[in-house]
């Protein structure tokens, strides 16, 4: 059957129109990758076992039946079912790799083996194929099924992440996927660029560990460098001091002083002679290593005001700082909640508030043309009827 694109791809102007993206992956990173090319205007089919993405079952939380989980990353899709291992349906997802111009998977070295993998991607060596991978190939623990939280651990994350005196603790999203999914999408775009220029680059890989690994950016530099092995400071930074939150009278306030100049604009904010009178505070070497009193002597200053004070005391000072919002509060401050960054989308329970995606095209954010569907919802439609 031929992939016709579908009519809420078409007519969109956006910079990936007419693009064709299979997705045979599953859980975060791989259909995040997915969920971007189709946000930018790919016409996406993703591929799911009889069995479905197993994100369908994370739950609670669900809206309707589907877990909120699996409705985060799979907008912008079409959806069919396909056992790889009966011919017949081998055969009709061959037939959309051969006319697809990139292709997402994440499956293990021995699903790529049992499910002939390797043979559809000889189907079409034109096509950009992306796999997202536990570790990079051929190393001890690329063939080990991995998660965002074993990444997490594995790649030092964790290890950084916490107080001094506590356990190790992970991020509280899935970072180590949310990496990992757009280093995918970027080999994705990059893959598709290289073959309009007439250049080969077909095959990226992105694996799960060391695109964790990379997100340690300057905690991972400094031990490469020095041999320093960073240790938990809790919310304090290990070069930037005051950096972290600070107690106020009814909670916190996150103060971000990066440098001597911005320091000397919270004083002066401050007007406190206690802090004043540390004329070697100015520097910002000498308050990173004496972070534990310049902390206290903060602490001692902000607890005599609430929170909402401070931030209109501060608000015209140049001091960089801010409330610390959860979830809720992030999405009800005027940023947000006045913005267009919260959209609706359709669901097979119905409309929900969504994420659109971050990024603006010639000063304006592309719309949620199409939400999540029902497992298989487009099979027959793509694949026809086969055995």
């Amino acid at each position: 059957m031929r992939w016709e694109i579908d009519p809420t791809n078409a007519g969109t102007g956006l910079p990936l129109e007419g693009v064709r993206v299979l997705d045979f992956s599953r859980v975060l990173a791989g259909p995040l990758c997915a969920m971007i090319a189709g946000d930018l205007g790919a016409d996406v089919v993703k591929v799911e076992s009889p069995d479905g993405d197993p994100v369908r079952a994370l739950a609670p939380p669900r809206f309707g039946d589907d877990a909120t989980y699996y409705l985060a990353v799979n907008r912008h899709r079409r959806n069919v079912v396909a056992d790889l291992r009966i011919p017949g349906q081998f055969a009709a997802v061959a037939n959309l790799v051969e006319q697809a111009d990139a292709v997402v998977e994440n499956y293990l070295p021995n699903q790529i083996a049992s499910l002939g993998i390797d043979r559809l991607r000889l189907l079409n060596p034109d096509c950009v194929w992306v796999s997202v991978t536990p570790a990079t190939s051929g190393g001890p623990v690329a063939g080990q099924p991995s998660f965002d939280l074993l990444a997490q651990a594995r790649s030092g994350l964790m290890g950084v992440t916490g107080r001094a005196d506590g356990e190790p603790t992970k991020v509280g999203s899935p970072l180590a996927d949310v990496v990992t999914g757009l280093y995918a999408a970027v080999g994705l775009l990059t893959g598709l660029y290289a073959r309009a220029a007439g250049r080969s680059a077909r095959g990226f890989e992105a694996p799960l560990l060391e695109s964790t690994m990379s997100a340690l950016i300057n905690q991972a530099q400094g031990y490469l460098s020095t041999g320093v092995n960073p240790v938990r400071l809790g919310n304090d930074h290990p070069s930037i001091a005051p950096y972290g939150p600070v107690t106020t009278a009814d909670g916190f306030l996150l103060l971000a002083v990066g440098t001597d100049a911005q320091y000397e604009k919270l004083m002066a904010a401050l007007g406190d002679a206690a802090l004043m009178s540390h004329v070697e505070w100015a520097t910002n070497a000498v308050r990173v290593a004496d972070g534990v009193r310049l902390r206290e002597a903060l602490d001692a200053v902000f607890r005599t005001r609430t929170t909402a004070q401070w931030l209109a005391h501060l608000a015209s000072s140049g001091v960089p700082h801010g409330p610390i919002f959860d979830v809720a509060s992030a999405f009800a401050q005027p940023q947000i909640e006045g913005g267009d960054f919260v959209g609706l989308m359709d669901a097979p329970a119905g409309v929900t508030r969504a994420m659109r995606t971050p990024l603006l095209i010639d000063g304006r954010r592309p719309v949620i043309r199409r939400g999540p569907r029902l497992l298989g919802q487009d099979t027959t439609e793509l694949l026809g009827t086969v055995d």
